[in-house]
């Protein structure tokens, strides 16, 4: 890809930017569980963007003061590995990293939040409907139009080399109010305001 608003070759769509994302995210999750002290971020090594998500999420930790601790999983079976070491190591809070395979285990990855009483922000909507904490995320209302108008586009004959990648500009805010009255955190005032959307 040459650049955004350029991309050449055969590729297009729509784009959130990761470092900005991690930095809202470890704020939040700060302002939420603002005893948490150390926050632990869980990868999938064998996510190609790892190297530089992990680049993105030092640089975001070191910009507030943030101490960060990094768990892997890359196979199912590492999920119930991660969530203990975490405890282990006196984790406060638990930040996870955007992953197509995470995603497909959001009921486990919630339920393990849960189990171990870790207060977690996630990078969906989906984690927060099925329990989890909550999530700070593009807004699906913003990412799927673009798509649908981009895929209508480019079945009439225009080159995806032509149409610039499209940065979404709209985020939003998801709490489970049922669940951080399970885990004993009062949510402040501050994030009543900005939540898009707040689940009973």
């Amino acid at each position: 890809m040459t650049s955004l608003s350029r991309p050449s070759g055969n590729l297009t769509g729509v784009t959130n930017l990761n470092a900005p994302l991690l930095l809202k995210r470890l704020g939040l999750l700060r302002e939420l569980v603002p005893a948490a002290g150390a926050v632990g971020v869980l990868f999938n090594p064998d996510n190609p963007n790892t190297e530089r998500r992990l680049v993105d999420l030092q640089e975001a930790a070191s910009s507030i003061g943030q101490q960060i601790t990094i768990l892997n999983a890359r196979r199912e079976d590492d999920f119930a590995m991660a969530f203990a070491a975490a405890v282990q190591r006196r984790i406060g809070g638990l930040l996870i990293s955007d992953d197509q395979f995470f995603y497909d285990h959001a009921g486990q990855l919630t339920a393990l939040a849960m189990s171990h009483a870790l207060p977690t922000i996630y990078f969906s909507a989906r984690f927060v409907t099925a329990g989890g904490l909550m999530s700070y995320a593009s807004s699906a209302g913003q990412i799927f139009p673009q798509i649908g108008a981009y895929v209508g586009r480019i079945l009439k004959g225009e080159k995806p080399a032509d149409l610039p990648v499209v940065r979404t500009t709209k985020y939003e805010l998801v709490i489970n109010l049922k669940t951080a009255r399970a885990l004993g955190l009062t949510v402040p005032n501050t994030l009543f305001a900005i939540a898009g959307e707040l689940i009973e």
